[in-house]
C-alpha cells in the first residue's frame, strides 16, 4: 500500500497569456519527483470571455523533453507549431503534443470562440518523455470527440 504525502492546495489562479486563467493542481515545483511522470496538470475555468476579434492566448514559445496533452471542456482551443502542424480542438477533443527534441508553437482561443465568446474550460497535463525518447523528432495530434 502506498503512503499519502500530504494534501496540498492548488495555488492561486494565474494567467498563462491572455486567454488561459489557470491554476496549477499538479506541478513538479511543488511535488517534485512525486508525480513522475507528469511535470504538471493545469486547469483553466471555467471562465466567461466577452466576443472579441482580438486573439487570446499565449504566442510562440518553446518545449523540450515532454509531451502535453490538452482537453477542452467548453470553448475552443487552436494550435500551431514549428513542425507545420495545427488544429482546432473543441468540447470533448483532445491535442496530444510531443515535443521530444524540440518544438515552438502558440496556442490561441480559436477565431471562432473569440468572435462568440462564452464559457471556456479546460485541462492540460505535462509528460515527461523517458531519456531514449527525449531526442525524436516532435509530433502533434487531435483526438476529435465526433
Amino acid at each position: 500500500m502506498r503512503q499519502v504525502l500530504g494534501t496540498y492546495s492548488a495555488p492561486r489562479q494565474h494567467w498563462v497569456g491572455d486567454g488561459f486563467p489557470v491554476r496549477s493542481m499538479l506541478s513538479h515545483g511543488a511535488q517534485g519527483e512525486h508525480i513522475s511522470p507528469f511535470i504538471l496538470l493545469d486547469y483553466a475555468g471555467p471562465t466567461t470571455f466577452t466576443p472579441t476579434e482580438k486573439r487570446r492566448g499565449v504566442g510562440q514559445h518553446p518545449h523540450k523533453g515532454f509531451e502535453t496533452v490538452t482537453i477542452v471542456y467548453e470553448g475552443e482551443v487552436e494550435h500551431r507549431d514549428s513542425t507545420g502542424a495545427g488544429g482546432v480542438i473543441g468540447p470533448g477533443d483532445v491535442q496530444w503534443m510531443t515535443a521530444a527534441n524540440g518544438i515552438l508553437h502558440e496556442e490561441y482561443h480559436s477565431s471562432a470562440f473569440a468572435k462568440t465568446g462564452g464559457k471556456f474550460e479546460m485541462v492540460q497535463l505535462w509528460v515527461n518523455l523517458p531519456k531514449k525518447d527525449k531526442s525524436a523528432d516532435p509530433g502533434y495530434q487531435n483526438l476529435l470527440d465526433a
